[in-house]
């Protein structure tokens, strides 16, 4: 028999009526606590929450050798204390015993899927059916952020509402598709009109599907799981970045393995370069991701030009190229990549009856033997190139020899939750997480107040932070909206954690810049799923 349900039911039971006793006046009667201890002790027993039930007799017992007493509101809380730790916990981590059979589906290289639409039951619907299937969604209700989470996140399925506020989905999806004329992203249009002139205007302008609303889900589920394995077939096949005409990473460790084997034939090391477009998102923020693309290009252009013809080159993602240097040493390779900056930098890009000047950084590696794996020939130019940025940008800094030696990306972890147990569980769970290219700094905090007394924000680095939303000093949505005011609130990234399924509540969290929520209760191995991916999508 599957428990699952009653015993949410039961959890709910209890912290309601503690919520209950701690709002209460008058002193809480002896006998109602036996009462509420003894029900436990049964119902915990049947529906197999062991922790529970052990913990409820223990505490029945020690209540037994006291008099019959009136109970004050702090008194029973810090003699319940170990029972509501529990039960808040049983709450948030659903675990094998809890009847949460998710775990195994979560993996960080699941597919992505981005909502758009303004309707937040349909959010939260299509968001709980889809990752029920094993997918990742990131969801928007404002077509602005929509449009920078899709650049930022790059999903691997879209599906937009075509009624929409400010920019109806049509204008979205050409705005879209403008982007991505260079990989296939499969865009699934959904809408309560169904005439043929929407639909055909859908299809015109890039659309792969469109779907009436209501949606009948297992149809959705099906249709997805088509365009996914499609858009899979189309990766495999491709190997030239539409946009920028150089090689895309697929093409990488091909080239990468064969110039390993020349270096075992002829003795020589070869170099790998990777070069990054400075303030390259405030490009995009302030002048268009449209606009952003044309700098991708022109900049793809002059790497072209500027090359040798045995240099391969490689647009690894967003703005980052990567640059294969055949049979050349480290000092070589910066002296090449030093003067194209040198020329780059003073290169006039026309954008919009705008002139620019646009500089990047760059890392470099030098291959000498053959056991060196691209992973880690990328990790050390990547940590080279950060040098590059960390030292002021504009630059070109070459890896030493030993990697571990090299500084890291700094990420700031803040988890910000009024449960010690919460923030605990949490921290364990951060802590054995691999992430190799940053460093990690991890807080917590007790409430929002805490959180900006610290001034943790004006510490220099990538800030990543995980707020319960609902906390009795400063809940999640007033740290959400503190944080909106903060300059460089743009480079601060979000997982809200919801201990219910409030409309309003997700709606707020998405509208003031979230990257994602997460419901209670939910299984560690999404959490770090969902951590793991939203951080190594991180600029």
């Amino acid at each position: 028999m599957e428990f699952s349900k009653y015993k949410n039911i039961q959890i709910q039971k209890i912290k309601s009526l503690l919520s209950e006793w701690r709002t209460r006046e008058e002193p809480i009667n002896h006998s109602e606590v036996y009462r509420f201890l003894h029900s436990i002790q049964g119902s915990a027993g049947t529906l197999q929450l062991g922790g529970l039930h052990q913990l409820s007799g223990h505490l029945l017992s020690k209540l037994k050798l006291m008099e019959d007493r009136q109970w004050e509101k702090e008194e029973l809380r810090t003699f319940l204390d170990e029972l509501i730790n529990l039960t808040d916990e049983y709450e948030t981590f659903s675990s094998t015993e809890y009847g949460n059979n998710k775990d195994h589906r979560f993996e960080e290289n699941v597919p992505l899927i981005q909502i758009i639409d303004d309707d937040i039951s349909m959010i939260i619907l299509l968001k709980d059916v889809l990752e029920e299937s094993g997918w990742m969604v990131a969801a928007s209700t404002d077509p602005k952020k929509a449009i920078s989470q899709y650049y930022d996140l790059n999903p691997d399925c879209v599906i937009i509402d075509i009624h929409l506020p400010g920019i109806n989905g049509i204008q979205l999806l050409e705005n879209i598709q403008q982007h991505t004329h260079q990989h296939f992203v499969p865009k699934i249009m959904m809408s309560l009109m169904n005439d043929r002139e929407t639909r055909m205007k859908a299809y015109k302008l890039g659309a792969d599907d469109f779907i009436e609303k209501p949606i009948d889900l297992e149809e959705l589920t099906v249709r997805i799981a088509h365009h996914l394995k499609k858009k899979e077939l189309v990766d495999k096949l491709v190997l030239i970045d539409e946009l920028t005409q150089v090689y895309n990473r697929r093409f990488l460790p091909h080239v990468y393995n064969r110039n390993l084997r020349d270096m075992k034939r002829n003795k020589q090391p070869f170099s790998i370069a990777i070069l990054d477009l400075d303030h390259f998102k405030q490009i995009n923020d302030s002048l268009g991701h449209i606009n952003g693309d044309k700098i991708l290009s022109a900049f793809a252009a002059f790497l072209k030009s500027h090359t040798r013809s045995t240099d391969i080159i490689f647009r690894f993602g967003g703005e980052e190229f990567v640059i294969i240097l055949e049979n050349t040493h480290q000092l070589e390779a910066a002296e090449s990549v030093s003067r194209w900056l040198t020329k780059f930098s003073k290169t006039p890009l026309q954008i919009d009856n705008k002139t620019l000047f646009i500089t990047f950084s760059a890392g470099i590696y030098t291959i000498n033997h053959q056991e060196i794996t691209l992973e880690t020939a990328l990790m050390a130019a990547d940590q080279a190139l950060f040098t590059a940025k960390a030292n002021g940008r504009a630059r070109v800094e070459i890896a030493n020899d030993t990697i571990v030696d090299l500084p890291k990306r700094k990420l700031l972890v803040s988890i910000i939750d009024d449960d010690p147990i919460i923030r605990t569980m949490l921290m364990r769970i951060l802590n054995v997480m691999n992430f190799s290219n940053f460093d990690l700094n991890l807080a917590e905090f007790g409430d929002g107040v805490q959180f900006f007394k610290s001034n943790r924000l004006e510490e220099k680095g990538e800030h990543f932070l995980i707020i319960d939303g609902v906390m009795p000093v400063m809940d999640g949505i007033e740290i959400l909206q503190q944080v909106q005011k903060i300059k460089h609130s743009h480079n601060i990234h979000v997982l809200m954690l919801t201990g219910r399924k409030s409309e309003a509540d997700i709606e707020k969290a998405l509208a003031l810049g979230a990257d994602d929520y997460v419901t209670k209760p939910f299984s560690i191995k999404e959490l770090q799923a969902r951590i793991q991916r939203l951080i190594k999508r991180m600029k």
